[in-house]
């Protein structure tokens, strides 16, 4: 049992870190090179894609904004570019089209380095990207970025975890434990009885059969 309850919080524990780190709001300090957009054809109910623009129609085949950069190492990153609307997750982005006319503004721009806020993975398999949500101009590719953000939410996050274990811990201690002693005091008592009662009986067959010991 206490094997299957590790498994079940570490499960409980890898399956949230997964979800937190691909949610969670993440920055690359980039130059913009380009926009395209590209038409997809989408399976309903993807977890790896957003929104087309708010107010168009949802259909499978849509055309999809996309985000091209280059890192200061020479790397390429490509974002795409959709709406989350009022949906999960939450961060409220209504401006694809205006993002894209600031991207295309800024790959103008031959030095300008920019942070480009983004959530999700970039997993080249599948034909996943990370969605791009913000871009801010800064000073260099060596801008100090610190997520506030993050380090805010994942303290809540600790929090809110440790006050259920914490929670948890005391209603075991108050109300299960005592239960469970009291049934093993009982189990006891009653493992007692019956075994003075298999003597009572041995004795009894003993004497009937004039067996003695």
């Amino acid at each position: 049992m206490k094997w299957f309850k590790r498994i079940f919080v570490l499960v409980l524990l890898v399956l949230t870190g997964v979800l937190v780190h691909y949610y969670l709001p993440h920055r690359d300090i980039v130059k913009i090179v380009g926009t395209d957009v590209k038409r997809m054809d989408i399976s309903k109910g993807s977890p790896f894609w957003d929104s087309p623009d708010v107010g168009t129609n949802k259909e499978s085949t849509r055309d999809v904004r996309f985000i091209s950069s280059v890192r200061e190492n020479g790397r390429t990153r490509v974002y795409r570019n959709e709406d989350t609307g009022w949906s999960f997750p939450f961060y409220l982005k209504f401006d694809s089209s205006d993002l894209s006319a600031k991207a295309q503004d800024m790959a103008d721009k031959d030095e300008q380095w920019v942070a480009v806020t983004h959530y999700g993975w970039r997993i080249k398999l599948f034909s996943i990207w990370p969605n791009a949500t913000k871009i801010k101009p800064v000073n260099g590719p060596d801008t100090l970025l610190i997520p506030w953000f993050n380090i805010v939410f994942l303290s809540l996050l600790a929090f809110i975890f440790l006050n259920i274990w914490l929670t948890l811990r005391r209603f075991k201690k108050k109300r299960i434990d005592p239960v469970a002693d009291k049934i093993g005091d009982i189990a006891e008592d009653a493992g007692e009885e019956i075994s003075k009662s298999g003597n009572a009986v041995g004795k009894l067959f003993r004497r009937l059969f004039g067996t003695t010991k």
